[in-house]
Formats: C-alpha cells, sequence, structure tokens
C-alpha cells in the first residue's frame, strides 16, 4: 500500500529550529515520514516510502553532504526510487526534494528557503501550493505554528484525495526540549476523522504542559492573591499552609512544575487552572 501524503521538511535557521509536518491518508504515517536533527537537517520520506531513507539522510548530512548531494545518492542507490517521493532540508536551509515519475497523481514537489514541500494522489496541485505559501508567509513565528499552519493550509485546499486519517509533527531544536532534549514537539494523530483538528488540540496540551510564560507577565502574589492561591490549593488536597510547597506539589501532580518557580509571582497559566472547577 502506498500511503497519499503531503508533507514539508523545513528549518528555521535563527531559531535553530529543524522540523517535519506531514498529513496522510496512511495510519500512523508519523511512525514513517518525519526524521529530523538539530544542526544537521529534516528528512521526510513517503508515497512508497522507504524508512531508512530518514537516518541515512541525516548521517549524509552530518557527515557534510548538502541536502541535494544527500538526496541524490539516497535516490540513486533505490531501484524503486520512481515510486519515492523525499524532501530534505540540510543544516545551512538549503532545500531539495524528488518526486518519482511512478508517483500516482497529481503529484509533485516545491522547494525554497529553508523548505521542501511534497504530495501525492493529491486532490490538485493547489494542495501543495498552498502548503509552500502558507508556509512562507508565516516567516519569523515559530516553526511548529508555521508547519501546523502550512497543513491546515494544504487541507483546506483540497488536501489527499482518499481523505484524512493521521498527521504528525516533529520539530527539534539543540537542547530545547523537556529536561534539556533535543526533541521540542513529537505529537501524532495516528488514525482520527480530523487528524489535523487532533493535532491542534495535542499542540496545545503541549503547550500548557511545556510552554512558558515570559517571566515580566507573571502575577505578583500579594497577600489576596497568596489567599486566593491557599483556597484553590486546599480544594485540590494541598493545605500544609506552606504556599510554595503546596504549589509545588500540586504542580507535580498536574505535570505543570515548569511553570511553578517560587511563591513571590505566579504564573498566570497556573492561576488558570487553579480557577477551574474541582
Amino acid at each position: 500500500m502506498r500511503p497519499s501524503t503531503y508533507s514539508i521538511a523545513a528549518c528555521d535557521l535563527r531559531r535553530g529550529e529543524w522540523g517535519v509536518a506531514v498529513a496522510s491518508r496512511f495510519l500512523a504515517i508519523g511512525a514513517l515520514t518525519p526524521y529530523a536533527e538539530p544542526g544537521v537537517g529534516a528528512v521526510a520520506t513517503q508515497a512508497r516510502i522507504k524508512a531508512s531513507w530518514g537516518a541515512e539522510g541525516l548521517s549524509l548530512m552530518r557527515d557534510g553532504a548538502s541536502a541535494e548531494q544527500a538526496a541524490e545518492r539516497l535516490v540513486a542507490a533505490d531501484p524503486w526510487r520512481a515510486q519515492r517521493q523525499l524532501g530534505i532540508v540540510d543544516a545551512d536551509g538549503r532545500a531539495h526534494a524528488f518526486t518519482g515519475a511512478g508517483c500516482l497523481d497529481w503529484a509533485g514537489h516545491r522547494t525554497g528557503d529553508g523548505y521542501a514541500a511534497q504530495g501525492n494522489m493529491l486532490v490538485s496541485a493547489a494542495t501543495l501550493d498552498a502548503l509552500a505559501d502558507t508556509f512562507e508567509s508565516g516567516h519569523g513565528r515559530p516553526l511548529a505554528d508555521r508547519l501546523l499552519d502550512a497543513l491546515d493550509a494544504a487541507q483546506a485546499a483540497g488536501g489527499d484525495r482518499r481523505g484524512q486519517q493521521a498527521a504528525a509533527l516533529l520539530v527539534v531544536e539543540a537542547g530545547a526540549g523537556y529536561g534539556g532534549a533535543d526533541v521540542v514537539v513529537d505529537l501524532r494523530a495516528d488514525d482520527h476523522p480530523e487528524p489535523l483538528v487532533e493535532l491542534r488540540r495535542l499542540r496545545d496540551l503541549h503547550d500548557l504542559y511545556f510552554g512558558s510564560t515570559p517571566r515580566d507577565a507573571w502575577l505578583p502574589v500579594d497577600e489576596p492573591l497568596a489567599e486566593e492561591l491557599r483556597g484553590h490549593l486546599a480544594r485540590r488536597g494541598h493545605a500544609t499552609g506552606d504556599l510554595l510547597d503546596d504549589l509545588d506539589r500540586w504542580a507535580g501532580v498536574e505535570n505543570l512544575e515548569g511553570r511553578v518557580d517560587g511563591a513571590e509571582s505566579v504564573d498566570p497559566v497556573v492561576l488558570e487552572r487553579l480557577r477551574l472547577p474541582v
């Protein structure tokens, strides 16, 4: 089975981010198509997927190959290349894509500054144009947001002609993920009637648990706010009387420890969550 898919491999050199977003009428496409490594590049492999192209492409670029050189070596060595699609962006933001002559219509690709967009079995070329144009217009925004917007625009323009099933978002940046990991965002909707809607929901949860509010937007905790916080925490079973200890314990239970730092000020997201009904 060949998945009908559209994807974009991209980078933001100023932010030091590389990533891939993909949508397809194919179960769990996120397990096979997206690959990325900070400071190295991003790879999307699709159509008659050759999953090894992900690791091999990154390895070639890690050893100094450009996106074009890596793609040419992968394609040249593959007897099934006529049925493959590939998009690559390297450490310098150079992009290259390949669409085999045997990919099912509509199939094609576009490359630009810091991105390679590709699709097969699409309703029309409009899907790919929307994917690329929307990514280009989002310059300056976080890479994950630009990639999600590009997927949404592609779907609105027609998308995969067989319908929807799965979508995924992968973004990497050196040391910028949870606990110092290189993976910043790695989300998948593996089997869903509206996978892009589900991917947005997961991204919102990711922002809640792993995002951050600028410190100058935190609220100073005066005595009235401290009393309010104690009341909310007590209703949730955290009532030792030590505000910092109770906040820390609640945050640990709710997986929001990254949004608590002392008791002198409070992240507005924390306050909003505490104000929700028990």
